[in-house]
């Protein structure tokens, strides 16, 4: 096999480790169907190996000065920058996703989280308390141990500096498994931290599919869990982690409203519903893919919706015109054109794609138009369900109660939005939105300031922010005494 693709090992202990049970799978460019390297999987002697360095590495970096570990961020995070446009490249070939999102925002992003949390850790700090005259505590901050980070296949790079960014901020080693379909980038970035200087086994990768992150979960030499990716995974996370009693952070599904009130300034609502459903071909987990559009304004929100959607470039992803990508996989584009059959089953009305694009050599990828429909209620699977893909669903709405009633009926509660020129308004129904991630007159932006997570079945925790700071550490108390014992024995 290696003769005919390259192979990508495992980085384990600050090296590339050879696998012992020779497995391989291999990683597929999904815009033209070809292999773009095997990967060797991690089987029980690699997360032992895995394990065992962590905890070496642990011991080291732990004990280094939150000074001493920001410079080693910095570091990674300027190297991250300079080789900005070759990760991007291969991130493209990885995730189908188009060269002009890669190279502005899933390394670079990645990259400001770095520096973000590079500032933190030197300004971790514990808590002095007064006791008065008999003694006082003090609150210590102190990291949990080896957390393992498994990531999801949408944003790879993005994902593993998220998760490793703060845990490693607060001193703790780090075990990252990403995605088996993106498992491209992961590698480059362990080496961009051991060139930044950071130590031996302080940051390790393992490849492999479930199997790989069943064997994280229950090993109970990992303290903390963090996932991204699917509800029924997350729930299944949860359990296994039960077991030991690990920390878990969950980011996980969501099916988010967009509010659209009659006062809206409607080209930037579209703006912001193209960005919340076509964005990286709306494999985005906090996209906005039930737009609720007040009833006066709804034909003319669809029309100017309808005449931009159509302009949008669907094309080869290295090529810096192209605006929408292939999607993750053959078995995810049937999946999406499923749901687009169902819609119209279901007797919502397609006004703008929902077709496989085939043209121009296309057909050797996964292309899907981006699709908008309308003619939709509340029922039906198209709005109840997370697709993952390029479909809008527009529904209508007469009040601001409805309207908040229904965005909130759902299990999910990632994310929500509310486009109106009323502040009162917008801050009102911001409130009573059940999401843990929201905007007023925007969609899907993340600032690394900021903290990103759901509500209900969207997950528990929070990425990002100095929130994290409370997912990667335990606080341990200590009293001091300032007098003798009063002993009643």
């Amino acid at each position: 096999m290696s003769a005919r693709f390259p192979v990508q090992r495992n980085r384990i202990g600050g090296r590339p480790v050879r696998s012992t049970s020779g497995e391989l799978f291999t990683s597929i460019d999904p815009a033209r169907g070809e292999v773009l390297a095997g990967i060797e999987v991690a089987g029980p002697a690699e997360i032992e190996r895995a394990v065992d360095a962590a905890q070496a590495g642990f011991r080291v970096w732990s004990r280094m000065t939150g000074a001493e570990r920001a410079r080693v961020l910095r570091r990674a995070a300027d190297l991250l920058r300079a080789r900005n446009d070759e990760l991007a490249a291969l991130e493209t070939r990885d995730t189908g996703k188009p060269i002009q999102e890669t190279s502005v925002v899933d390394v670079l992003s990645g990259a400001d989280c770095l520096d973000y949390f590079a500032g933190v850790a030197a300004t971790l700090t514990g808590e002095h308390v007064d006791l008065g005259p008999a003694g006082f505590g003090y609150v210590r901050r102190e990291p949990l141990g080896v957390v393992a980070g498994i990531g999801a296949w949408n944003y790879p790079l993005q994902i593993a500096c998220w998760k490793a960014a703060p845990a490693l901020a607060c001193g703790n080693a780090m075990i990252f498994k990403p995605a088996e379909l993106t498992p491209m980038t992961a590698g480059p970035l362990a080496d961009i931290f051991a060139e930044a200087g950071l130590p031996d086994g302080v940051f390790n990768v393992v490849q492999g599919d479930a199997a790989t992150g069943k064997a994280l979960v229950a090993h109970p030499g990992i303290a903390k869990v963090s996932l991204t990716g699917e509800v029924g995974t997350g729930k299944r996370v949860m359990a296994a982690a039960a077991d030991t009693l690990k920390h878990v952070t969950l980011e996980l599904g969501g099916k988010s409203p967009i509010l659209v009130f009659e006062d809206a300034d409607i080209d930037n609502a579209v703006s912001g519903a193209m960005l919340g459903n076509f964005y990286s071909a709306g494999e985005v987990c906090s996209n906005g893919t039930r737009v609720f559009v007040h009833r006066s304004i709804k034909a003319e929100f669809l029309r100017r919706l309808t005449l931009r959607v159509e302009r949008m470039v669907v094309g080869d992803p290295l090529d810096p015109a192209t605006q929408v990508g292939a999607l993750i996989s053959e078995e995810h584009m049937e999946k999406v054109l499923g749901y687009i059959a169902a819609g119209v089953a279901e007797g919502a009305r397609i006004v703008t794609g929902g077709r496989r694009v085939t043209r121009d050599g296309l057909d050797r990828g996964f292309f899907v138009e981006p699709t908008v429909f309308d003619g939709c209620s509340d029922g039906m699977r198209i709005v109840r369900e997370e697709i993952f893909g390029p479909v809008m669903t527009v529904l209508e709405f007469d009040t601001e109660d409805e309207a908040v009633a229904r965005a909130n009926a759902t299990e999910f509660g990632l994310s929500a939005a509310v486009f109106t020129r009323d502040l009162t308004r917008a801050h009102r129904a911001i409130a009573a939105l059940q999401a843990g991630t929201c905007w007023i007159n925007h969609y899907n932006l993340t600032p690394i300031e900021l903290p990103f997570g759901g509500f209900k079945q969207s997950g528990l925790g929070r990425e990002n922010s100095k929130a994290a700071v409370e997912h990667y550490t335990q606080a341990k108390s200590v009293y001091v005494a300032l007098q003798p014992i009063d002993s009643p024995y």
